[in-house]
């Protein structure tokens, strides 16, 4: 497998806060030509063996993964993490911790939103979880839009759930250093998600990066369904300048919700660049 492969090693199945099962997201991601792919759900890794199962009945070569939540700077960092072991103790207990925080945080969330004359967001938001553990302003998302309050998702975002608006609670999520060992010791490689939404000034972004190759992280996405042309030229160079193994996905979490199919990205990695699944050669389950 080389830089133009067409591998997917980011998207969310409702294990987390996709809309499509496991089985239903393989068989999407084959048909629209994925050669690896990676379900990545949200600090959980409970969809894992259904995903390997599903891409490797159609023919589909798999890579475990993971998409966990980092506070950094004050603000949200996502960490994927590539071609570990699901079963790991220590990566398991870690994400088990991390979501613990969840359902506490989704009902004040709720009793915020309800200040403002929109009740039952709570109950609402349940009707769309697949994992309760996992309940995030995604699922509030889709409630307040079906319920009328909002257009679409975009509109949620400008009106509630964000820093200053009303349903945003903040959370406490895992350390940049823990998140980075459970994932080695479960023998993965971990990598920065979507540097380019973080909105970080450059002397952040290079703490960020910094600290993450201290602990051992390894890779960066630089094709993602977020990023512009621009962004992908920018962390061309990032991965160039740091070393740092490129990784690319859609982030695809729903037909309706996102902007980039699963399979779907315009643009292969840069040849200049290593792959990150050049190093998870022996990670990748590959069809019998």
């Amino acid at each position: 497998m080389h830089a133009q492969t067409n591998a997917d090693l980011h998207c969310h199945s409702t294990v987390s806060d996709g809309t499509l099962a496991p089985e239903v997201l393989a068989a999407r991601a084959k048909a629209n030509g994925v050669e690896l792919w990676a379900l990545t759900d949200h600090d959980e890794v409970g969809g894992q063996q259904r995903a390997m199962d599903a891409a490797l009945a159609l023919g589909m070569p798999y890579l475990t993964g993971v998409e966990i939540s980092v506070t950094f700077a004050g603000k949200v960092v996502h960490i994927v993490g590539l071609g570990f072991d699901h079963r790991h103790p220590s990566l398991v207990d870690g994400l088990r911790a991390t979501r613990q925080g969840r359902g506490a945080r989704a009902r004040e969330m709720s009793d915020d939103l309800a200040k403002v004359g929109i009740r039952g967001a709570y109950e609402g938001a349940l009707k769309y979880v697949g994992n309760p553990e996992l309940i995030s302003r995604t699922h509030f998302a889709r409630f307040l839009v079906d319920a009328g309050h909002c257009s679409d998702v975009s509109e949620v975002f400008r009106r509630y759930l964000t820093e200053g608006k009303p349903g945003y609670v903040p959370h406490r999520w895992a350390s940049l250093g823990d998140t980075v060992r459970w994932i080695r010791e479960a023998g993965g490689v971990a990598v920065i998600a979507h540097p380019g939404r973080y909105g970080f000034t450059p002397t952040e972004e290079y703490a960020l990066i910094t600290e993450f190759m201290a602990h051992g992280g390894r890779g960066i996405e630089v094709v993602t369904g977020s990023h512009t042309s621009a962004d992908i030229v920018q962390y061309t160079g990032t991965a160039q300048e740091f070393n740092l193994l490129a990784s690319r996905g859609s982030d695809f979490h729903s037909p309706q919700e996102s902007r980039i199919d699963v399979g779907r990205l315009p643009d292969h990695l840069s040849g200049q660049l290593k792959p990150v699944w050049t190093v998870l050669e022996d990670r990748i389950h590959w069809p019998a």
